[in-house]
């Protein structure tokens, strides 16, 4: 049975929430592709997880029988973080744009589950190539050759860290100009904005498709 690791990150509840809306239709094609499959859920806005601390941090480098009781304590709950993404057969995330770069409770899984050696920069990682498909939605449009093309955070940090640093198979969908219906400045912006959720909805379900294909060949 196959198994979904998928993580939320936007403080936003479902119905309002564009990354959420479009993860939930990739979640919603893959359970179609998989119904007797498993999908591990973790919502970080809800439930965030412990920033790292120096405990869960040099317990990493540190062999498990000089830990101290506070650095074994911390490093067990990395680990639980570890394993969920190490059992994962595909990765699911919601990435959306807060103040040019990802929400800190994002920053802080990720600040887990990253451990040299076991999932970075290691030949023999349990999730390498694993594909990780990124709901990367902002409120104004970041892409080449638009006016804040420098200011894009999200993408490129998650590049370095999800596909250079776990090696992992990194796919992103991006829905922009959500804040388009919200802001009458950007009002003229609308018909841009539901043609890209449109296009990030339909993306969602194909690419959840097309993950469920490869993991079965």
């Amino acid at each position: 049975m196959a198994t979904l690791l998928h993580i939320d990150s936007s403080v936003s509840p479902d119905g309002v929430s564009s990354s959420r809306a479009v993860t939930d239709a990739f979640r919603t094609a893959w359970q179609e592709q998989h119904p007797d499959g498993t999908v591990v859920y973790r919502d970080l806005a809800a439930h965030p997880v412990p920033h790292i601390t120096a405990d869960a941090h040099t317990a990493g480098f540190a062999a498990p029988d000089t830990h101290t009781p506070e650095q074994a304590e911390a490093f067990a709950a990395r680990v639980r973080l570890i394993e969920e993404l190490e059992n994962a057969d595909a990765i699911l995330i919601g990435a959306p744009m807060y103040n040019f770069a990802i929400p800190s409770t994002l920053k802080a899984w990720l600040d887990n589950v990253v451990l040299m050696g076991r999932t970075a920069m290691a030949e023999d990682s349990k999730a390498k190539g694993t594909p990780v498909t990124v709901v990367a939605s902002r409120g104004g449009s970041y892409a080449p050759g638009t006016p804040r093309e420098g200011y894009e955070y999200v993408q490129n940090y998650l590049e370095a860290v999800l596909r250079d640093m776990l090696a992992l198979d990194l796919d992103f969908i991006v829905p922009e100009l959500t804040m388009a219906p919200h802001n009458p400045a950007m009002a003229e912006l609308v018909p841009l904005f539901e043609a890209s959720r449109s296009k990030a909805l339909d993306d969602a379900a194909t690419k959840a498709k097309e993950v469920s294909e490869r993991l079965a060949v």
